[in-house]
């Protein structure tokens, strides 16, 4: 990772503008020292990462929670509770104004496409939903939606609470080929051979050379787009294992005592992050990045 000018801040939600006014005092302080700037835009780092998973975190929390303390017999089924508690938390975060609408509408894009393939998935046994439960489509439970969900949540919102924007980001066109290549082969290949090496060597043909700058605090940081890309599928495959830590949903070999999720899966969400982020620029179109003079620290 390295550093860039920085460029001008998005629009924040009013709790972000609440939020941030309540750390002003603290960076007041971070100012005074090289080595207290540092921790300070580490500390928005981590906070800035933090509320834009938000969606995705609690959901994980509820699922690891439920999974241990669920009583038998509930007049609830577990898998129904996930449901409701989704939507709430979704509802809430709307009307909270933790989410924009524009956001909304790229997490229902997420749903609708991550449950079509749960559908498929779980017909062709590449996983299982083990438990009971009325809010089902055939045999996928409806919170699964809301987890590839979470997933748009993440990509949308730290587009915008970041201030992402791109250096030698592909055409468009190219990349809505790509995602539509990749996704397609999810399926295809359970009959034609599978093309995950070609798409991985597509991937690194067209985002080798791109960079995506983002801006924790005042400073403008950026890193190659493959890299971030492959961190966020790292730590969607933690979360995966987490997700069947619980019995949320098993893989084959899982059934009997629970394992390690395959690295294999790795690199499907891997793939499936390109899907994501190109859902995500039909909405948010990339920026190219234009350097912007250096803010200095107020004396």
């Amino acid at each position: 990772m390295s550093e860039s000018p920085p460029a001008a801040h998005a629009p924040r939600l009013p709790l972000e503008r609440w939020g941030r006014g309540l750390l002003a005092a603290l960076q007041a302080r971070a100012d005074r020292t090289r080595v207290g700037r540092w921790a300070f835009e580490f500390l928005m780092f981590g906070l800035k990462q933090g509320w834009a998973c938000v969606f995705g975190a609690l959901m994980l929390g509820l699922l690891f929670v439920t999974g241990f303390v669920w009583p038998d017999g509930a007049p609830v089924a577990r898998y129904d509770f996930l449901v409701i508690a989704a939507v709430a938390i979704q509802a809430a975060m709307l009307l909270l104004k933790l989410e924009s609408w524009e956001e909304a509408r790229v997490i229902f894009v997420f749903h609708v496409v991550g449950t079509i393939m749960e559908l498929f998935k779980t017909s062709a046994g590449s996983w299982i939903y083990p438990e009971p439960g009325l809010l089902k489509i055939g045999a996928v439970p409806l919170f699964s939606g809301f987890m590839y969900a979470a997933v748009g949540s993440y990509i949308a919102r730290i587009w915008r609470i970041f201030d992402i924007r791109f250096t030698r980001y592909p055409p468009v066109w190219s990349t809505v080929v790509l995602a539509a290549a990749i996704y397609v082969n999810f399926f295809s290949h359970h009959w034609l051979p599978d093309l995950r090496w070609a798409l991985f060597a597509a991937t690194a043909l067209l985002f080798w050379r791109g960079r995506f700058h983002f801006t924790p605090d005042r400073k403008t940081r950026w890193m190659p787009i493959l890299l971030g890309l492959f961190l966020v599928a790292l730590f969607i495959w933690i979360a995966e294992n987490v997700g069947t830590y619980s019995h949320a949903w098993l893989y084959p070999g899982q059934e009997s005592g629970w394992r390690l999720v395959s690295l294999a899966k790795l690199g499907s969400w891997y793939l499936l992050m390109f899907i994501s982020v190109v859902l995500v620029s039909l909405v948010h179109r990339p920026q190219a990045y234009a350097p912007e003079p250096e803010l200095q620290p107020a004396t």
